[in-house]
């Protein structure tokens, strides 16, 4: 019981301080997040451990923060219907910094307590039968790795073909993301309130 916990506390990848990044990792950081980017971590002297943890391989570092941020700064899906979707990821997957970080941003994106508890249940009255099927498309991409043709269909009357694209790419995405942050044992930082955040299924 004891180890058990030990390896659910503490990361496996230890992420690297700001003072022992090396000319690759700053260059990773900057060509995702700009020079001004770098110069605000630096100044916080912390950089999140997500980022801290990538730049242990600065070239995957830069070309997944700049996917990331693609789906993050500019979705053609809408930043609601991504946070949806990307939150049922998080749930499903048991992954702890990825729940904590956006249910805590989720009001900056249009979502609700009762949005977050219907993320949670897999369902809420108050959703659009949009939103339902992004949420059904979640599960059905975790579970066949395939929307299914009735999903599919509903989806395309609302959605064009740029977002239709986007969609399995906004579930992959956050899903390869759980799969790092669980393998990594990722803390989230210290200082951090997540109090209120609802706490992931054992």
């Amino acid at each position: 019981m004891t180890s058990q916990h030990h390896s659910e506390s503490t990361p496996r990848i230890t992420p690297l301080p700001i003072a022992e990044w090396d000319e690759e990792a700053t260059a990773a950081v900057a060509s995702a997040f700009g020079t001004a980017g770098v110069k605000a971590f630096q100044r916080a002297g912390a950089a999140p451990n997500v980022l801290a943890t990538l730049v242990h391989y600065p070239g995957l570092a830069a070309a997944f923060n700049r996917l990331g941020n693609v789906l993050l700064s500019k979705p053609a899906i809408g930043h609601r219907e991504r946070e949806l979707m990307l939150l049922r990821v998080a749930w499903r997957t048991g992954a702890q910094y990825e729940w904590v970080h956006h249910v805590l941003q989720a009001e900056h994106y249009g979502l609700d307590e009762l949005d977050i508890q219907g993320v949670i249940d897999g369902g809420c009255a108050k959703w659009s039968p949009l939103e339902a099927d992004l949420v059904a498309a979640a599960d059905q991409l975790l579970d066949r790795y395939r929307i299914d043709d009735a999903t599919w269909q509903r989806l395309a009357v609302h959605l064009d073909n740029r977002q239709l694209v986007e969609l399995p790419f906004i579930v992959g995405t956050y899903t390869c993301l759980a799969m790092a942050f669980n393998s990594w044992n990722l803390q989230v930082e210290d200082g951090v309130d997540a109090s209120d955040v609802p706490p992931l299924p054992h």
